[in-house]
């Protein structure tokens, strides 16, 4: 079901090379970019007239209207179960605690008397927020995107999520009762492509976005990158991933599990377990056959994940070697499960989140630790982070200087701007002090 890769014997290659060695899915943004142009440029003239159209031809279902109306939130609200609706109230009470202390401060640096330069975070203007609607429902991920947005202090935040036929044309409702809860009263009927140049381009109905976030699918991704440069993205997200450091002391049973659940997710999902132990290797593997049978969406997801080039079981001589390689990786989620889980936490570099021990599985984190879940992929975490506040901030540096102070450093900006034959550069300065630079003080 899973398949083995045995790099025991011989020294790890570096860099490119070990990475080379790892399974990883296929996921060609590239090849999916020319599909979306035209979808993109669609929208872009036609506005919600375009949105509509292809609501039908995707998502099966003619719409009246692109924006959800606002008794719509709050029916999907006052019909939600209430252990889903407790379960999302925790989820974003965490979030909140989590993300509140991510917030910038301004900060003001005295570079010598009379000259400081201040950093003030600024939140964008607009952003527009992706909850997918495929194959799964993600309200978790309603929060995930919100509340950093919320807690960056954005004053305008607007969700697209998939139109649904099931439900007359409005996204799922557990979707639309998560944006209630977070008081995100800004909702639109809008999937994939066709949502991010939406908030790209702004239609009739809804006005331009200067970000979009969210995870999504390859033409979410594909139209990210589209439109990079017009509008801030968080990343182009790929199919979801996880790694296991574990040896001889992990539970096999809690392993098998958690691979499953990440392979769940999508037939690309990446589930990886890396070890030094041949035999958790092998318990792992006999783990995995009766905890897949007794699964939900065994045959479309869990199987063709497992079975991918995407999966499997990585041998390493010694956790040192497993520490390079799930570096190497550089895992959207990775846990560890080994003796010293907590040490070994805190050498590794490449991750977009890591999971401590048995009692901090990946489910935690999509749902419950206070934690983001919306994490680099495909190998991304080794420049990038995942969402957080930070994301929706803009730092602006404030320049302020007396005479004295730019007298003091007048010699030294007019000798540069001459080495970089940028003469007008330094006859700014001069101009100020009547062609003549302050001699050096």
């Amino acid at each position: 079901m899973i398949s083995r890769i045995d790099l025991r014997g011989d020294a790890l290659p570096e860099g490119p090379a070990l990475r080379d060695l790892l399974p990883r899915a296929d996921f060609d943004v590239a090849a999916a970019l020319e599909k979306v142009r035209p979808i993109c440029e669609d929208v872009h003239h036609r506005g919600d007239a375009a949105l509509i159209d292809f609501a039908e031809r995707f998502d099966g279902v003619r719409l009246e209207s692109v924006r959800v109306p606002a008794r719509a939130l709050t029916d999907a609200l006052a019909g939600l179960d209430p252990a889903v609706r407790a379960a999302l109230e925790e989820s974003i009470r965490r979030a909140r605690l989590v993300h509140r202390e991510q917030r910038r401060t301004t900060h003001t640096t005295q570079v010598v008397p009379g000259g400081t330069v201040t950093e003030k975070w600024v939140p964008v203007d607009r952003v527009g927020l992706y909850a997918p609607g495929g194959r799964s429902v993600y309200p978790s991920s309603v929060i995930m995107n919100a509340v950093p947005a919320q807690e960056a202090g954005v004053p305008s935040v607007a969700l697209a999520s998939p139109a649904q036929a099931e439900f007359g044309g409005l996204p799922h409702p557990t979707i639309l009762a998560a944006c209630a809860l977070l008081g995100v009263d800004e909702v639109y009927a809008a999937g994939g492509a066709t949502a991010v140049a939406m908030f790209a381009h702004g239609t009739e109905s809804c006005p331009p976005a200067n970000m979009v976030t969210g995870p999504g699918n390859i033409w979410v991704a594909a139209a990210k990158r589209y439109f990079t440069g017009k509008i801030g993205i968080d990343a182009e997200a790929g199919p979801t991933e996880i790694a296991i450091l574990a040896d001889s002391t992990a539970d096999p049973v809690h392993v098998a599990s958690d691979l499953i659940s990440q392979a769940e997710h999508d037939p690309l999902a990446a589930a990886v377990l890396v070890t030094d132990s041949a035999e958790l290797a092998d318990a792992v593997e006999k783990e995995l056959e009766p905890q897949v049978k007794a699964s939900k969406h065994v045959d479309d997801r869990i199987v063709p994940a497992l079975s991918g080039r995407q999966s499997a079981i990585v041998l390493v001589d010694g956790i040192e070697e497993g520490l390079r390689v799930v570096d190497a990786y550089g895992a959207e989620h990775l846990e560890i499960q080994t003796a010293d889980a907590a040490a070994l936490a805190d050498r590794v570099r490449n991750a977009g989140a890591i999971f401590i021990g048995p009692w901090a599985p990946v489910s935690l984190g999509d749902y419950a630790a206070g934690s983001n879940h919306v994490l680099p992929t495909g190998g991304c975490a080794c420049h990038s982070s995942g969402l957080s506040v930070q994301s929706f901030l803009r730092g602006i540096h404030i320049v302020d200087y007396t005479e004295d102070a730019l007298a003091e450093v007048a010699h030294h900006v007019v000798t540069l701007a001459e080495a970089e034959d940028l003469p007008a550069h330094g006859a700014a300065i001069k101009a100020r002090f009547g062609w003549k630079v302050p001699e050096n003080k």
